[in-house]
């Protein structure tokens, strides 16, 4: 679920995988556009994230809110456009999480081992486009019917673990290229997360990057490629790692300087938070 990646979007419209149609699904339901545009935010928007289920009372401050694209309705979505902000769908796209519905639209041979620090996951063989297209075109969809600005696409970073799978860093781009494409030709900004190394072949790709603990790893310089495109870097430093008395004194400062929106959570990611004065 977190500490990991997504490597997915940018300003430029992208040309389909080859043999990878973009609005053809296996299951013969086609997406419900084909746009031109997307939601492209500029870097200074203010940011939260918050994976607990809304209620009806909770307010945010921030521009643009990230929850959870199962458990936010419609209608709670419609109620953040009509205080000005975005939203952005979290999304898991490298495994599959327990207790979600669409679990039929999976077969058994793309299911993999176990996310050992999330244990209701299973990472998924991205390798296998074709299989995985009905899942991820009902996830798009439901999107997409629920009027969200973007998708915050996780779990991309098997290569770099046990899966089940010989995943390689070559899949990982392919399977972005195909996220990107069905994001961006169905009006929806995508943004990475986390996976630094990729930062300098994606980030004109990509609307936004969020990270976590990048200034407690120590590579939130290599982030600055994205700034330098007038694009969001939404930095998340957790409490279990970052003292808040560090967060202010630490990592606010270089954040200022730096450009990028930061924001002390809880690994939780329920609604508190600590930002930048």
């Amino acid at each position: 679920m977190l500490l990991t990646c997504a490597i997915l979007c940018g300003c430029d419209k992208l040309t389909p995988i080859e043999g990878v149609p973009v609005n053809t699904p296996a299951d013969g339901k086609p997406l419900p556009s084909d746009k031109a545009t997307w939601w492209q935010p500029k870097a200074g928007v203010t940011f939260d994230w918050y994976l607990d289920d809304l209620n009806d009372g909770d307010v945010f401050s921030a521009q643009v809110v990230d929850v959870d694209a199962f458990s936010t309705t419609a209608e709670q979505v419609a109620k953040f456009h009509a205080q000005g902000k975005k939203v952005i769908a979290y999304l898991s796209v490298g495994t599959f999480e327990d207790g979600r519905p669409d679990l039929n639209l999976l077969p058994k041979e793309v299911i993999g081992k176990v996310y050992p620090e999330w244990p209701d996951e299973k990472w998924l063989d991205i390798r296998q486009l074709e299989k995985l297209k009905p899942w991820l075109n009902s996830r798009f969809r439901m999107i997409i019917s629920k009027g969200f600005d973007g998708i915050e696409p996780d779990n991309i970073d098997g290569f770099t673990t046990t899966t089940g799978f010989p995943l390689t860093a070559a899949d990982t781009k392919k399977y972005c290229d195909l996220l990107i494409s069905m994001a961006h030709s169905n009006g929806l900004g995508i943004g990475q997360k986390n996976v630094p190394e990729f930062v300098d072949s994606y980030y004109k790709k990509f609307d936004w990057i969020i990270t976590e603990d990048a200034f407690d790893q120590g590579w939130e310089n290599q982030l600055t490629p994205y700034i330098s495109a007038d694009k969001p870097v939404f930095a998340v430093e957790y409490t279990d790692q970052t003292a808040q008395s560090k967060f202010s004194g630490t990592v606010c400062p270089k954040a200022k300087k730096l450009g990028f929106y930061a924001l002390l959570k809880k690994r939780s990611l329920d609604k508190w938070n600590l930002v930048c004065q």
